[in-house]
């Protein structure tokens, strides 16, 4: 962690530079350094590189959908949108880099965050530029920790989705379960807040460990769990090593049942586990199209689009958009302030999780996840 927010102060001290710079010869009239008149430009922070490459098509398509939709609608008062993307690969320090990006690009809103641990640094760097942040997928409780008034949370929150955990994780009869993240925020978020609520149902939590991202062995945490007993586990980080991790629990014999967290909700781990080992993995996930009633028209739109299905959060990239377009639109104006004050009135505007309405802490006031499991090819609903 100390690393980290080294590299996270050096990275917001540069953001700062360059959105000072950016704003320095476009101030408006009032001085917001908003100008209420042209295109609305819109950024995203996605992975396009590394090892969660694979989910930057989704959004950026979930998001450019969104825009189009509302373009060919007319705009926003006759203004079109616009939408920059950055890569973040999942990594603290391309994150910042990319949302300094989008500073100096004149964005108005922000509408990206994957992973948690890589949307964190770029809260202060876009608080300070006074742009919105409108997550649709980074859903970690540290994203709130700050309290900042410019985070909005699109996503359920880990403590909705540890609880979703607990749930099924009782549902299914389980008397000892083995908890393993990789030590990022949203991962290790999501394992504590579980295992607390796996506590509150009197349910042994046998082994709670942390591995290493990247890596390709890992035997040390295979062992760990055999050696536990545990009957259950809950794989909280993503879908490279979630895919390994499975692959490699199978192999040693482990018989027990096996839940990934909505990070590993991607066909790429059945892949990398192997499609045998794979089957009735179930996972925790926030609605998607696939997985409510009427989502079939929407996939078709987006297959039609990009000529292929949607993944894993192109539905809440969808909806971040036409969030912060409902949140411009009714603040009249760009200016941070506004679109802010805009984001926290809004009540009852329709997204794929439900009507929408904020919190006090920004977060999602309905809306929760589902259990999904694998069958075949693809996760499904679990019934």
């Amino acid at each position: 962690m100390t690393h980290m927010r080294r590299g996270t102060v050096a990275a917001a001290a540069m953001a700062l530079g360059l959105t000072l710079a950016a704003c320095g010869g476009s101030l408006t009239e009032d001085g917001s350094g908003k100008d209420d008149s042209g295109p609305i430009k819109l950024g995203m922070l996605t992975p396009l590189t590394g090892s969660s490459a694979a989910i930057g098509p989704y959004m950026k398509g979930g998001a450019q959908l969104a825009v189009d939709e509302i373009n060919a609608e007319g705009g926003i008062d006759g203004r079109k949108l616009t939408l920059t993307v950055e890569d973040e690969a999942c990594d603290p320090k391309t994150a910042a880099a990319g949302a300094a990006k989008l500073v100096s690009a004149g964005v108005s809103v922000s509408v990206g965050g994957y992973c948690s641990s890589a949307t964190l640094p770029t809260l202060s760097i876009f608080d300070k530029a006074h742009i919105p942040m409108i997550i649709p997928a980074a859903n970690s409780a540290d994203l709130l920790a700050e309290q900042r008034r410019n985070v909005f949370l699109i996503n359920g929150t880990g403590i909705q989705q540890a609880k979703a955990a607990a749930d099924f994780i009782k549902a299914e009869k389980s008397k000892s379960v083995a908890l393993v993240d990789d030590n990022t925020s949203y991962s290790t978020d999501i394992a504590k807040r579980t295992e607390a609520e796996l506590g509150l149902l009197d349910i042994k939590v046998a082994d709670m460990q942390s591995v290493t991202a990247g890596e390709s062995d890992y035997s040390g945490a295979v062992n760990a769990v055999l050696d536990s007993k545990a009957d259950f586990v809950y794989w909280t980080g993503y879908y490279q090593e979630g895919g390994l991790l499975i692959k490699q629990l199978r192999a040693a014999g482990y018989k027990g049942g096996i839940m990934v967290a909505d990070g590993s909700v991607d066909g790429k781990l059945i892949e990398i586990a192997g499609k045998n080992n794979a089957q009735g993995v179930f996972a925790t996930m926030t609605q998607t199209p696939q997985t409510i009633p009427g989502g079939e028209e929407w996939v078709a739109k987006y297959k039609k689009k990009f000529d292929s299905d949607p993944g894993p959060y192109s539905p809440q990239a969808y909806d971040a958009v036409r969030v912060a377009a409902e949140a411009v639109r009714s603040a009249g104006s760009t200016d941070g302030q506004k679109v802010i004050e805009a984001l926290e009135e809004i009540d009852g505007f329709k997204i794929f999780s439900g009507p929408l309405k904020f919190t006090i802490q920004h977060t999602l006031s309905v809306g929760g996840f589902d259990i999904l499991v694998v069958r075949d090819d693809e996760f499904a609903l679990d019934k």
